[in-house]
């Protein structure tokens, strides 16, 4: 009767008794069904005021996608309950006969779940149930997905739920997301909605603006909702983009305010004393007019009778909570016990949560009460129902976020720590085998529980053991995500654990070092400084020393990137030495891969390619007796890297970089390594035209990845072999957007490259003055030890200053230039800065010296077997002899 009352004419009839129960039922007899009515009619519904501005530009945004058929990206910034979730349900309300809508929301715990936003929309697009079989999640993706490249991105979205035997880099799963949603597409214009996206990980946040940079020919709608504590992490949130728009929702004026209540009350009039205190309460936030007016009618003190409420007591004596949170714990302090049990152990398990969770969480069997319980905090209008995709659990979730978290404040310390290990514990049990989708909020729990404990007082042996469980799961999640590349996520979920761990406790310096490994990946040298330095002191008092030796490098790593002048290379080296001799005592395969990889890169700044590629061979050995994939990537990708600068063959180098790709995939980034390599290689061989096929391959695949910096690197080779080639014209188009790229990116050390490069195109062509710019920006922005920016800086300079006639000066730069490249080990970047002496002595008039210098760049593109290096350089030698 209660849950369809509204809807139906009905009689009380006798109360029945009934079993189990100490009292009669109460008991109605139908009569009559009016059809096409809500069961429960709301009292307080609205038309939405305040907001016909911001809901027109959403409008403006969602046509714009739809008729230039492209991303647009819309977020509405606002404070909790001025009316977010309001205007974007008026927006969808109106859009939904056009358009497919797709919701996803960040949760406020449990660090680390990054794509948990993005499972949502895939889940609600492909019809996914909570648990669905592996070969099930996989076969529904795909059928969402057209037939191109169907399979690579089935894999990466389906090991988003642990449903693929595939490990992905961050990368690769935003264009898988990406890929999906421009074929959902297809069929019509889709809006996706992002809820509370201040809670999202960074690298959640790079997805959004990866889908709006990077979707093409597919209208979409990007709608997010945040508070404006997102500007704080990202304060250049959506800037600089033609297709983003942001809007900050302002709170409404009293006449706005006024006009809310007169249509919540459907135009019913409402004594002045009342409108007073609740404007006074409201300070224009729409939230707060709604939950004042609940609390009035829900205690009795305002009663409709006719058109007009009538106030049953003096409301000047009624105190109104000046904060929505006061106002909502007042609300639910009227519960009663029952009441506030349940919507207690409902604020535990989140804002959404599921009926048989409720009811694992009290002691008893208590599934019906529970049940009807529920119904009277629906009827309350404190949650509502929700889409539940757990088969045979009817879910629910709160109405407003705050009343969440009201709820959850009014609970006990120690009643909360007892219900976040009770709710972790029904999550492992439903989920089963399939633990590992849920882990991050079996942890965020467990955790919960810990900390509550540990805030009450001297901790006992259970709850430490409630945080050593925590600790393993948070680790297990962190091991995952550096796997798929997500180093991000990996270094807050590893920071967890660690800091979970009591000093002393034997897995505490290793959980220390992953998370400066983290780090160290993903360009945080400050923080992996910091956790590598703990983890050196806590190793070593552990006596962990393979593992101390590893803290160690990571320490100098960073203390090298945040210092460049703090510690020499030498010191570096010797550290990799007693690292690697101790790592091999101790039989540490994950460890050696990752030295050996940390020897390759010290060979990075000074030119040591062939060396680079030796100790980047020792770490794929070593990354292969471990298993682990994202060891063998790294390593494969920086040897096959220094095989491309240093010695090697073009033959040897395309087979080596194949069978590269037959270990790790031809997809995703390796994919758009192996396109760079076979481009080079054809190049290096003569084949200009398949050298150009395989660029504009590998430039297609990483725009089609949306990686900026790889797009840069395509560009990059594809004006090496142009110039080689004698087409200065098309390796200015290349460098020139390959520096564009860079400096978009705010990339200084690689810009300073690019500069040099496109000053060598620029003189090619005969245009000094741009070249003579872009070379003294090389070498201004150079690092010392960066020597290819160094000489390649000095060769540009040295060939504009040789063009206008200074030619004592333009010798003194390629010399200098020759000079630092003495003991590197890239026949082609030493090969170039002789030529360019060459070119500079000749141009002086130096005629018996030039032959000397070409002849030494000659016999390094032999080495390298550079055959358009080689013919351009025998012209010249001819010149000369003519």
């Amino acid at each position: 009767m209660r849950l369809v009352r509204d809807a139906v004419a009905a009689e009380p009839v006798e109360p029945l008794v009934m079993k189990g129960k100490s009292d009669p039922i109460p008991a109605f007899r139908l009569i009559e069904v009016t059809t096409g009515v809500a069961g429960v009619a709301r009292r307080l519904d609205s038309p939405m005021v305040g907001r016909d501005r911001p809901l027109a530009q959403l409008r403006q945004a969602f046509d714009a996608a739809v008729a230039d058929r492209s991303c647009q990206l819309f977020t509405v910034l606002g404070a909790p309950g001025v009316g977010k979730s309001r205007l974007v349900a008026e927006f969808l309300g109106a859009v939904q006969s056009e358009a497919t809508v797709l919701r996803g929301r960040c949760l406020p715990y449990g660090e680390g779940i990054t794509f948990f936003p993005v499972g949502e929309v895939v889940k609600e697009a492909a019809g996914l149930d909570d648990f669905d079989a592996p070969e099930e999640i996989e076969r529904k993706i795909c059928a969402v997905l057209g037939d191109e490249e169907r399979g690579a991105a089935c894999a990466t979205l389906a090991q988003l739920f642990g449903a693929a035997d595939h490990d992905s880099a961050a990368e690769e799963t935003f264009w898988a997301v990406r890929r999906f949603l421009e074929s959902v597409a297809q069929t019509g214009p889709l809006v996706v909605v992002f809820d509370d996206i201040q809670w999202g990980e960074p690298t959640f946040l790079d997805l959004i603006e990866h889908i709006a940079d990077w979707s093409r020919d597919a209208p979409i709608l990007v709608l997010c909702m945040a508070r404006p504590e997102l500007l704080d992490d990202r304060p250049v949130w959506g800037g600089g983009k033609f297709n983003a728009a942001t809007i900050l929702l302002e709170r409404l004026s009293d006449d706005d305010c006024a006009e809310l209540i007169a249509n919540l009350l459907r135009r019913a009039a409402l004594p002045d004393e009342a409108r007073v205190r609740i404007l006074e309460a409201a300070e224009g936030t729409p939230l707060f007019v709604e939950e004042m007016l609940s609390m009035l009618i829900d205690d009795g003190l305002l009663v409709l009778e006719g058109d007009r409420w009538i106030a049953t007591g003096h409301l000047g004596g009624v105190s109104v909570p000046p904060t929505i949170q006061a106002l909502l714990a007042a609300r639910l302090d009227r519960l009663s016990d029952d009441e506030r049990a349940v919507i207690q152990r409902a604020a535990v398990a989140g804002k959404q949560f599921h009926l048989g969770a409720l009811t694992a969480m009290f002691d008893d069997d208590r599934g019906a009460d529970v049940r009807s319980t529920v119904m009277s905090l629906v009827r309350r209008d404190l949650i509502g129902p929700d889409r539940s995709l757990l088969i045979g659990e009817d879910a629910f979730r709160f109405r407003h976020l705050l009343i969440r978290d009201a709820a959850y404040e009014a609970a006990p310390k120690a009643v909360r720590a007892e219900l976040h290990e009770r709710y972790a514990a029904w999550i492992v049990d439903v989920a089963g085998e399939r633990v590992e989708e849920q882990e991050e909020i079996v942890a965020y729990h467990l955790e919960r529980a810990y900390r509550l404990h540990e805030e009450l007082g001297p901790l006992s042996d259970a709850a430490r053991q409630v945080g050593l469980r925590a600790a393993t799961h948070y680790a297990a999640c962190g091991r995952r995500a550096s796997e798929r590349g997500d180093e991000t996520a990996a270094a807050t979920l590893f920071r967890h654990a660690a800091d979970l761990l009591p000093e002393g406790n034997p897995d505490r310096p290793g959980m220390l070092y992953e998370v400066a490994r983290a780090y160290g990946d993903t360009f945080e040298p400050r923080l992996a400084f910091a956790a590598a330095d703990e983890a050196v002191h806590e190793a070593a008092a552990a006596g962990q020393t393979a593992l101390g030796w590893l803290a160690r490098l990571e320490r100098s790593f960073a203390h090298q990137l945040l210092d460049p002048h703090g510690k020499s290379t030498q010191e570096i080296r010797d550290e990799l030495a007693g690292a690697i001799a101790s790592l091999e005592e101790a039989g540490d395969e994950a460890g050696l891969a990752t030295a050996w990889r940390r020897r390759a890169e010290i060979e990075w700044m000074p030119c040591r390619f062939d060396s680079a590629a030796v100790a980047a061979a020792r770490a794929v050995e070593h990354a292969r007796r471990v298993g682990r994939r994202s060891l063998l990537e790294h390593a494969l990708g920086i040897r096959s890297a220094a095989e491309l600068f240093g010695s090697m063959r073009p033959d040897e180098m395309l087979a080596s970089v194949e069978s590269a790709a037959e270990e790790v995939g031809h997809e995703g980034l390796f994919g758009h390594i192996l396109m760079v390599q076979r481009s080079a290689c054809a190049a290096m061989s003569g084949d200009l035209d398949r050298a150009r096929r395989c660029s504009d391959e590998a430039t297609a695949l990483a725009e089609r990845i949306g990686v900026p910096f790889y797009v840069a690197a395509s560009c990059e080779f594809r004006g090496d072999f142009e110039l080689f080639a004698g087409d200065a014209a098309a390796a200015e188009r290349a460098y020139r957007r390959q520096y564009e790229i860079l400096d978009r990116l705010g990339d200084e050390g690689h810009k300073s490259t690019a500069a040099a490069d496109l000053a060598r195109a620029l003189y090619r062509l005969d245009r000094l003055d741009e070249a003579e710019t872009f070379a003294r920006l090389a070498l201004e922005i150079a690092a010392q030890d960066d020597l290819v920016s160094q000489a390649s800086g000095r060769c540009a300079r040295a060939l504009v200053q040789a063009a206008r006639g200074e030619h004592d000066d333009a010798i003194r730069s390629a010399r200098e230039a020759v000079a630092i490249f003495e003991d590197a080990q890239s026949p082609v970047f030493q090969g170039t800065v002789w030529m360019t002496l060459a070119e500079v002595l000749r141009a002086a008039g130096r005629t018996d010296e030039a032959p000397g210098a070409a002849r030494a760049a000659l016999g390094l593109f032999e080495r390298k077997g550079n055959e358009p290096a080689i013919t351009s350089t025998n012209a010249f030698l001819r010149t000369l002899e003519a």
